[in-house]
């Protein structure tokens, strides 16, 4: 009893998330960010070879002393570079395979700045900037290797707009992820093909109860689907559902209530997407006793959850309290080192929540 969704990302991932189509190996330059962030990015890139600058290794040393994360995450990448590139020296300047030190993840090389670079920047780019001296890495490689693509890996937002503002490539680094593939996660929605109603059709049972639409049908997609899953369909009929019951060849669907509609308005909150109508479409089920909600931030799962729990137990009376925690995440050094009581630490941040009160209040005012 689910509701989960995700969100597509626009922007390239790394090409260690899936092994690249074409026969030409890239050069990757990594910024020190994204070492800092993942130690073992070095090995994500599969059979393409990775470029470690200079100044990245200066950044590296520079950031390596302290307890937080980042500095951890330090260390663990100069350890890492130092075992890589102990015994093989000789083979430094024309890249060591890390074939070995991965343990057959990643098959290409790792290259390491071994000559001073003289690449010409803009003259509104200072040299003495680290980032600007990466780009202009970046810059001398794609002279060098004309025949292959030279991409610029940063976490850095503003690094990579200027490298693209020099016709560079540059991606942001997504490797780090628990899943390979976030499309793997559960969606709790079913796009129906345009000749659903042709090949579901057959047998057909319609019926209507407390303003409900139901549908038992029969037909090849029945048995994929799962109980509470979304269906919808677009198009001059356009239908929004979730299944009720699920056995083998036969299925029952139940039409949603529309959140769109203002007359349906939950403490003033309506629905502005699809996604948000199936996700208060169970948020103010009663019958449904768990409900996840996965988005981006901004896509409105706490203001929906909010305006449910509100409703719910202002106006109806289903529920006597609510109950809002928050996990603790720390910011720089861990929670045990600020200052301040276990209670201080815990506490919720007001900003969280009143903001989305205030939101809900105002909308409830207005209806």
């Amino acid at each position: 009893m689910n509701a989960k969704r995700t969100h597509s990302r626009t922007e390239a991932s790394t090409a260690g998330r899936r092994r690249s189509k074409s026969a030409i190996r890239k050069i990757f330059v990594l910024d020190t960010n994204v070492l800092m962030h993942d130690p073992m990015s070095l090995f994500r890139f599969e059979e393409h070879d990775v470029f470690v600058p200079m100044m990245t290794l200066e950044e590296l040393d520079a950031n390596k002393k302290g307890m937080s994360e980042v500095a951890r995450n330090a260390r663990q990448a100069s350890r890492m570079l130092d075992e890589i590139v102990s015994g093989v020296e000789d083979d430094i300047k024309n890249g060591i395979d890390l074939t070995g030190p991965s343990h057959d993840i990643a098959t290409g090389r790792l290259l390491l700045q071994t000559e001073a670079i003289t690449s010409v920047l803009p003259s509104s780019l200072p040299t003495a900037k680290a980032d600007n001296q990466i780009i202009a890495v970046v810059m001398h490689l794609g002279e060098q290797f004309t025949k292959r693509p030279v991409i610029l890996v940063s976490k850095d937002i503003n690094m990579r707009i200027k490298a693209r503002a020099l016709g560079l490539e540059a991606q942001d680094y997504f490797n780090d992820k628990v899943l390979e593939d976030t499309d793997l996660l559960y969606t709790g929605t079913m796009e129906l093909p345009a000749d659903f109603w042709e090949t579901h059709g057959k047998g057909l049972e319609s019926w209507k109860k407390e303003s409900r639409t139901y549908y038992r049908i029969k037909g090849p997609l029945c048995p994929d689907f799962l109980i509470n899953e979304f269906v919808w369909q677009e198009g001059p009929q356009p239908l929004q559902a979730w299944v009720k019951v699920g056995s083998g060849k036969t299925a029952e669907l139940e039409t949603l209530i529309d959140y769109s509609h203002q007359k349906n308005a939950v403490w003033g909150i309506t629905a502005r997407n699809r996604e948000q109508n199936f996700a208060l479409n169970l948020l103010m089920n009663p019958d449904i006793d768990f409900v996840t909600l996965l988005g981006q931030a901004g896509t409105g799962k706490t203001l929906l959850t909010l305006a449910s729990a509100l409703t719910q137990t202002l106006e109806t009376k289903l529920f006597s309290e609510i109950i809002f925690t928050r996990v603790t995440v720390p910011v720089g050094e861990d929670i045990g080192f600020l200052p301040g009581t276990e209670e201080e630490k815990i506490e919720l941040p007001p900003s969280q929540v009143t903001f989305r009160l205030t939101h809900c209040d105002i909308n409830y005012l207005h209806q």
